[in-house]
């Protein structure tokens, strides 16, 4: 039985699809092992979307022949797509597999023989048109559930449509399929994910069914006792769709949803589909309906064009409006896109000046919504995170919590009443329930 590992850069989604090519694995026979356990093939799924995330592949492909230098190393995801014969020129890279390819990995390389030069199977991306159902199960409490892929953004600074291709989707049948089968293996909550998630509905190029019809169907699968939207552009974020979630018995009361910028002369720059003012709008209803709802922001620092006097926009409008938390990006240039080429190049130095200020105000954010949910009580969902004797979860407006440990309460939901704040920003929960803190 030949062992294989895999390891997996980058969004949620490229854990669904690498969990779901796994599964394909183990149902051939062969053996899922650790990174370090000597595998006969590695498995790379790759991210794109920064100069980091290609470096670290590069490290990866290394510490994967120190391993095991004789294994089979297998290259998929973005980056395969965008530079597939830069990385087959990787020494060490035995294949490179890339959008439209990654998931006939099995049949494309049937017995990992090792050749004497890198093979490459990538084809360019329009030819990514069908769309493979993938979901991570049994790889952590939660299940990421593939539901869009693809994009036809044309994003100015983002290399992702070029990397995974047109806007395509799931159908509603079929993605209700999926919660039920991953349901029956327990799970308790569903992560749905996608590049675009909100443009769910396109399949070969016409738009049968929406999003907000998705978001009903599965609100009426049983066992499965909480959905989380992963993230979602402003945009497409309707009142419906908000609304919805407010009166839902299971979708969560957490929005992701990416601004990029604060200033209206960047998003037109970035070539995003709103403004400022429809961002702040998608925000107040959101809390209108949900004041416990957990609001999270994408934002970009450094893009070309980008002032001082822009980048205050961007600060304070973020410290203004309600929101939770920031997931703050350096921007870096990405060959093929627009903003590779735009005047007005931020210095890498006012970049990470910028990058630091937004982390503080990140942090700021995070513990005032944290202070304001003390000594209310919430639903938290229990992973199998300990450390120092404590586990963490996540109540369904995306606290982490954190508990003593008992083995009883994994992968369990128990209602919690938060009660402090500790050194690391996680809030400690106290008993609601007899059993909570049960040893």
């Amino acid at each position: 039985m030949k062992k294989v590992a895999f390891y997996t850069l980058g969004c949620k989604l490229n854990y669904s699809e690498t969990s779901t090519i796994s599964r394909g694995f183990e149902e051939k026979g062969y053996k899922k092992v650790g990174f370090t356990d000597t595998p006969d093939i590695f498995v790379i799924n790759t991210c794109s979307v920064t100069e980091n995330a290609d470096k670290k592949c590069h490290k990866l492909v290394r510490e994967a022949r120190n391993i095991a230098p004789d294994a089979y190393v297998a290259i998929i995801g973005c980056y395969a797509q965008l530079k597939p014969k830069e990385i087959s020129e990787i020494p060490g890279v035995d294949a490179v597999l890339g959008a439209a390819e990654k998931f006939r990995l099995l049949e494309l390389l049937d017995g990992f023989v090792r050749p004497k030069e890198a093979i490459v199977h990538a084809t360019e991306v329009s030819e990514a048109k069908r769309f493979n159902t993938s979901f991570s199960i049994q790889d952590r409490t939660r299940t990421f559930l593939k539901v869009q892929d693809g994009c036809d953004y044309s994003c100015t600074f983002c290399t992702i449509p070029l990397a995974r291709g047109k806007s395509r989707s799931d159908s509603i049948e079929n993605i209700v399929k999926s919660a039920k089968e991953i349901a029956a293996s327990g799970v308790k909550e569903i992560v749905l994910t996608g590049v675009n998630t909100g443009d769910f509905g396109l399949q070969d190029g016409k738009r049968v069914e929406h999003f907000i019809d998705l978001i009903k169907a599965l609100d009426k699968v049983e066992d499965i006792e909480r959905f989380r939207i992963s993230s979602i552009e402003p945009n497409l974020l309707t009142n419906e769709i908000i609304e919805f979630v407010a009166r839902s018995n299971r979708f969560a009361p957490h929005f992701h949803a990416p601004l990029q910028s604060g200033s209206n002369k960047i998003l037109g720059l970035m070539r995003r589909r709103y403004q400022r003012e429809l961002y702040q709008d998608r925000v107040e209803t959101i809390k209108r309906l949900m004041p416990h709802a957990c609001i999270g922001v994408d934002v970009i620092v450094g893009f070309p064009g980008e002032t001082q006097e822009h980048f205050l926009e961007t600060y304070q409008f973020l410290n203004e409006i309600d929101i939770s938390y920031l997931h703050v990006f350096t921007y870096s240039e990405r060959e093929k896109t627009l903003a590779s080429s735009m005047d007005g190049v931020v210095p890498n130095h006012e970049r990470s000046e910028r990058s630091k200020m937004l982390h503080i105000l990140s942090d700021k954010k995070r513990r005032s919504f944290y202070e304001s949910q003390l000594n209310k009580s919430f639903v938290a969902l229990f992973e199998n995170d300990v450390e120092n004797g404590m586990m963490q979860g996540f109540t369904e407006n995306y606290v982490r919590v954190t508990a003593k440990y008992d083995p009883l309460l994994i992968n369990e939901t128990r209602t919690v009443v938060l009660t402090e704040i500790s050194d690391k920003g996680l809030v400690e929960v106290a008993e609601a329930e007899s059993e909570v803190l049960a040893h």
